[in-house]
């Protein structure tokens, strides 16, 4: 899997942009606020319509302009594929497949399968419970179309639901009617719960061995699945709970509260772990991430690093490093100081300036930093 080229018009600071990629690593390099990250997010949203940053997509429009292209011509078995998208300040954003206009994004997802690593992903572990149930489902709705329609549809559903328990505090009747949500809920709910158990129950033992290698042995890493209902129990813990509803206007639970949780040692590593310790938690979860959809694709995704390295130090640089083997990657830095020390070989360099890039050579960089 691999992206061969990415064409931009009025998509953040880019105003035009066309760029050929390499099959291997290719680096984007250049001072805060030039548009490193633009970069990696135009991949994102054109592979999985949501901005890395979680942007709409109004907010990745030029002032200038009421709407933005992406274009992303890549490569998937053998075929070559081209991803247009359309987004517009006012209007829902138009995506094509090779000329062809989709109605729905779920003909998108698992064409171009990325996987996205970011400063905020390291602190996933100790931030709230909805960066990790969105770990969850950004990655099983690259894999798996069927808990794409059925998380579709349970959010539907749920802003359908707490609406109606607005409604109910001003016209009480209107509780006879809760039935009809109430069934399609616990169906798509129950559905998300068991996709999330199998996820986790796949990835953990390949974390765990991640995680060994990562401190050397010293560590083992447990990670948990923690559902605020059970499938069996969903339907009776949804009625319980429904007089406490109309009070608080929400639905209070389902698989919406979902959460994780990781151990080492058996200890809860966002409680007792170390800021290093959960740093490497993240570190360990995507590179078992890039492991498990090798095993589920049999293809190697698109591993997206931003600005990441800067907040490892080196020996979890070193490591990550060294597990970026046959995978298409873009990685984005403030320099490149840790690539001309270790001297390892990348084979595309860009200088990202106001919009712009430059390529550079290998050679280039390397004698710039020695002068």
């Amino acid at each position: 899997m691999l992206v061969n080229s990415l064409k931009l018009k009025n998509f953040r600071n880019y105003d035009e942009l066309s760029v050929n990629f390499s099959k291997g690593i290719n680096i984007f390099y250049g001072d805060n606020a030039q548009g490193k990250t633009n970069l990696i997010e135009a991949i994102m949203v054109a592979a999985t319509t949501k901005s890395l940053r979680g942007s709409k997509d109004r907010e990745m429009i030029s002032l200038s302009s009421d709407e933005s292209h992406i274009r992303l011509d890549i490569e998937k078995n053998d075929c070559f594929h081209r991803i247009d998208m359309h987004l517009k300040k006012n209007n829902p954003k138009g995506v094509a497949i090779d000329g062809l206009k989709i109605k729905k994004s779920a003909e998108l997802y698992g064409l171009l399968h990325v996987i996205a690593f970011s400063p905020e992903d390291l602190s996933m572990i100790k931030n709230g419970p909805a960066e990790r149930r969105r770990f969850m489902d950004i990655e099983l709705c690259q894999l798996d179309r069927v808990y794409l329609s059925c998380l579709t549809g349970y959010n539907r559903i749920l802003v359908q639901r707490n609406n109606l328990l607005k409604q109910i505090s001003v016209n009480p009747s209107l509780k006879d009617t809760m039935d009809v949500w109430d069934k399609q809920l616990i169906y798509y709910g129950c559905e998300l719960i068991k996709s999330r158990k199998n996820f986790i129950d796949e990835i953990s033992g390949i974390l765990k061995e991640k995680h060994g290698i990562l401190s050397e042995g010293e560590e083992i890493l447990d990670i948990k699945y923690n559902p605020d209902t059970e499938e069996s129990d969903f339907e009776n813990k949804l009625k319980s709970a429904l007089q406490r509803d109309i009070i608080y206007k929400t639905t209070t639970c389902g698989p919406h509260r979902d959460d994780l949780s990781f151990f080492i040692n058996d200890k809860n590593v966002r409680n007792y772990g170390s800021q290093g310790q959960q740093r490497s938690v993240a570190l360990s979860l995507k590179l078992s991430e890039i492991e498990l959809v090798k095993k589920r694709i049999n293809d190697n995704p698109v591993f997206l690093l931003d600005d990441v390295l800067s907040e490892l130090d080196r020996k979890r640089q070193t490591k990550l490093l060294s597990e970026i083997v046959n995978i298409q990657t873009f990685i984005t830095c403030t320099g490149l100081e840790e690539f001309v020390e270790t001297r390892k070989n990348y084979d595309s360099i860009f200088h990202v300036e106001k919009g712009k890039l430059i390529k550079n050579s290998f050679m280039e960089v390397n004698d710039g930093y020695r002068n």
